[in-house]
């Protein structure tokens, strides 16, 4: 009888503890405060005296069509522009001549310092202080010369401002991407005789894109929505569009609900493209293509000094 006293706690403790599910009370509580939130917001939008039936007609009129078309076409060339600046002053701002580290210096900190929208109004009424633009020939007449007001247009003054501003930006999304590639990697490169245009394009950049595609993505998205400063000295951008149709039927809070609805199409379809290109350039997506192959042996090398002579 002792025995099977002894023995009684011994199966007691092999039986198995019950499992007791973590309440989280926090996110229920959380999840209900939005829900109600959003419920609020909703009953709000259709008590709001708006026309919703009118916003999808006013996102096929065609001054919307022209305002999304310039709204596109002036972001994609200033980014497009101010990425090719940026790259240049990046590598200005690491060479090894002072007068070119100096310059991309100074660069930077004016373009980065001065507010976008009053770049976009220097631009716009540079023809107040430069009546012509001109380049002279070394041998008599002119490359070019023009009266300022014909050449810079609103559209260009809005590029300048837009482009230029950015490629400061720029310069230092890539300054810090380069940077961010060992050091080793190029010494590797070089060790294997390749010259340092070639170690830039297929060792240094394939890296740094890693790094510099999510800060450039970014960026575009803020040009999109930042065209809209454009507005301002007559751009047929969205706003500005909106702004048109609204002049004539007074609808000004359906005539934006509509360019609302364009921006976020091209932000949403800008996003997408970030996305796949951030797959595109990471370490294991790119490990199938034969620029990583190059990669991963030059960083799996031996970096071997050679004796001087």
């Amino acid at each position: 009888m002792a025995e099977a006293e002894r023995s009684t706690p011994a199966r007691s403790t092999t039986e198995p503890l019950p499992i007791v599910r973590l309440k989280h009370w926090g996110r229920w509580v959380s999840a209900v405060v939005i829900l109600v939130l959003l419920v609020l917001l909703g009953i709000a939008l259709g008590n709001a005296q708006i026309q919703w039936d009118s916003v999808p007609e006013f996102l096929w009129y065609r001054v919307m069509a022209v305002g999304l078309l310039n709204t596109v076409l002036l972001a994609v060339i200033a980014q497009g522009s101010a990425i090719v600046i940026g790259i240049v002053i990046a590598l200005m701002r690491r060479s090894a001549n002072p007068v070119a580290r100096w310059f991309a210096a100074g660069y930077i900190w004016l373009f980065r310092g001065l507010p976008v929208l009053l770049q976009i109004l220097i631009w716009y009424n540079l023809a107040l202080v430069f009546e012509f633009v001109s380049i002279p020939l070394p041998f008599g007449g002119y490359l070019l010369h023009e009266q300022t007001n014909v050449l810079i247009t609103a559209f260009t003054a809005a590029l300048l401002g837009l482009a230029l501003n950015e490629s400061a930006y720029m310069a230092e999304i890539v300054r810090a991407g380069l940077n961010s590639v060992d050091s080793g990697q190029t010494e590797a490169a070089k060790s294997i005789g390749m010259s340092p245009g070639a170690t830039l394009r297929r060792v240094v950049l394939p890296q740094a894109m890693r790094v510099i595609i999510p800060p450039t993505g970014n960026d575009f998205i803020n040009m999109l929505k930042g065209t809209s400063m454009a507005s301002v000295i007559g751009v047929t951008e969205l706003i500005h569009a909106a702004n048109n149709i609204s002049s004539n039927n007074l609808l000004v809070m359906e005539t934006l609900l509509a360019a609302a609805v364009w921006y976020m199409v091209v932000v949403t379809v800008a996003g997408v493209g970030q996305h796949y290109l951030e797959r595109a350039f990471d370490s294991e997506e790119r490990a199938r293509g034969p620029f990583s192959r190059a990669a991963k042996a030059l960083r799996t090398a031996p970096l071997v000094r050679s004796e001087r002579v």
